[in-house]
């Protein structure tokens, strides 16, 4: 089980939206040297929703390469048609991914049964095992905690990405989970800490992009029930877990390291550029959490 600090890595893109190949082995290579303990390659924030097949399988292939075994890489490869996640899931198994984290599938609005049936088609399909990824805010369909529970019983699906923010809710799934051999991950930045102090085994985090030294301490603390550390590193990244959503994802974390000189200007549409209002204070969280001098 991967624990501690998980990195849901920004995809590097060059202005005209290509992806820039040499910068993204680059900024693997800076998270390895700065504590992250595990990185998620074409998740949400890598915009694999934008990419080509090719593209994402090269990608996650390219992770794979640059981290050479040093940490475990978590190959996103949720997709709404179950073919299409089997298919995502297999390749990544090929190129040497650790782990799969599949969404739920967005846009369809699946009940609670077709959740099941889908989640347990990706594990059945391939070995590799499956971090499942709740994010009702986006995808328009929410996997229940009865239903996450029924699959914690399905051979090869060994966790979650939760990113409700509902610490009730996490709580309840962490009490019944207790004695299981299922990995529980925050998906939330802001709730992460208490997420983890309530018995959770890490994050997998925005944040992280650009503060992966404070993000695998306050990891390391919080799992380790060190309270008091874990508040205090958490106090100091609060401004900027609150600010990198102040768009939609991943628009201000890409300029926060296009600010931090570690990318290029790239988004693909239609996520656009971060608009100049927000700018200063995405700059000042930078500051308050201590990844930029002020």
């Amino acid at each position: 089980m991967i624990t501690g600090s998980m990195v849901a890595l920004a995809t590097p893109m060059k202005t005209d939206g290509a992806i820039d190949w040499e910068a993204l082995r680059r900024y693997v290579g800076w998270h390895l040297e700065h504590g992250t303990d595990a990185i998620v390659a074409a998740g949400t924030t890598g915009e694999p929703t934008t990419m080509s097949f090719a593209e994402h399988f090269d990608v996650i292939r390219t992770v794979v390469e640059e981290v050479n075994g040093r940490v475990p890489v978590i190959a996103g490869t949720g997709a709404n048609a179950t073919a299409e996640a089997v298919e995502l899931a297999r390749y990544a198994r090929e190129v040497g991914a650790d782990y799969c984290l599949s969404v739920t599938p967005y846009y369809n609005r699946p009940t609670q049964e077709g959740l099941y049936q889908h989640f347990s088609a990706v594990a059945s399909a391939c070995d590799l095992p499956v971090i499942m990824y709740n994010v009702p805010s986006r995808t328009g369909v929410d996997l229940y905690n009865e239903t996450t529970l029924r699959l914690a019983e399905v051979d090869n699906i060994i966790g979650l990405k939760d990113a409700t923010g509902n610490l009730e809710r996490a709580e309840d799934l962490i009490e019944r989970l207790r004695g299981y051999d299922f990995a529980l991950y925050s998906g939330d930045d802001p709730t992460s800490c208490e997420f983890m102090l309530a018995g959770g085994h890490g994050a997998i985090s925005v944040s992280a992009n650009v503060a992966p030294r404070s993000m695998h301490e306050l990891c390391t603390a919080a799992v380790g029930g060190d309270h008091d550390r874990a508040h205090q590193i958490n106090t100091r990244l609060m401004p900027l877990h609150s600010v990198l959503g102040i768009e939609a994802n991943p628009i201000p974390v890409k300029w926060a390291l296009n600010h931090m000189g570690l990318i290029d200007r790239g988004i693909r549409l239609p996520l656009t550029w971060l608009s100049e209002k927000y700018q200063p204070t995405v700059a000042e969280a930078l500051q308050l959490a201590g990844v930029i001098e002020q």
